[in-house]
C-alpha cells in the first residue's frame, strides 16, 4: 500500500518547514555563543588586569546613567535637546568585590555557552534528520 503523492507532498513541506526553522535557530544559537564567548574573554582580560592591581587600589563601577536638568553639576554629556543632560554615575567598589563579580560573571557565561552548545547539537541533529527524511520522501515518491 502506497501513500498518495498529495500526502507525501504535504508531509515533505511540513518536514522542510521544520528543517528551515532548525537552520534559523542554529544561526541564532551560533551568534549567541559567539557573543557570550567574546564577553567571557573580555571579562577574563579585565579580571587579569584587576588581579595585578594592588588590593588598596580604588576601583569604580558604572551604575548607569540618568537624565537631569542642565543645572546639575557633574560629568555631563549634552543631550540632543537643551532641556536635559545625561549624567553618568559611578560607585566605589573594593578590589575583592570586583574580582568576585568578574569571576561569577565569567562562570555564568561559560555555563551559558555550555548549555547553548548542547542546544546547538540538538538543533543540528534535528536539521540533519529532517533533511534525511525529505530525501527519503522524495526517493519514495519517484519510485511510485
Amino acid at each position: 500500500m502506497s501513500i498518495p503523492n498529495e500526502a507525501l507532498q504535504k508531509l515533505a513541506l511540513e518536514i522542510e518547514s521544520q528543517a528551515n526553522s532548525a537552520q534559523r535557530d542554529i544561526n541564532i544559537v551560533k551568534a549567541t555563543i559567539s557573543t557570550k564567548q567574546r564577553d567571557a574573554r573580555m571579562l577574563e582580560l579585565t579580571s587579569t588586569e584587576v588581579k595585578h592591581l594592588d588590593k588598596n587600589t580604588k576601583l569604580y563601577e558604572g551604575v548607569g546613567k540618568m537624565y537631569v536638568s542642565p543645572v546639575y553639576i557633574g560629568i555631563k554629556v549634552r543631550d540632543r535637546s537643551d532641556q536635559c543632560c545625561r549624567v553618568f554615575r559611578f560607585v566605589f567598589s573594593p578590589t575583592p568585590d570586583v574580582e568576585k563579580k568578574l569571576s561569577s560573571s565569567i562562570s555564568e557565561l561559560k555555563s551559558d555557552v555550555e548549555s547553548l552548545n548542547k542546544k546547538l547539537h540538538y538543533l543540528e541533529t534535528t536539521h540533519k534528520n529532517s533533511r534525511e527524511h525529505i530525501e527519503k520522501i522524495i526517493g519514495s515518491g519517484m519510485r511510485a
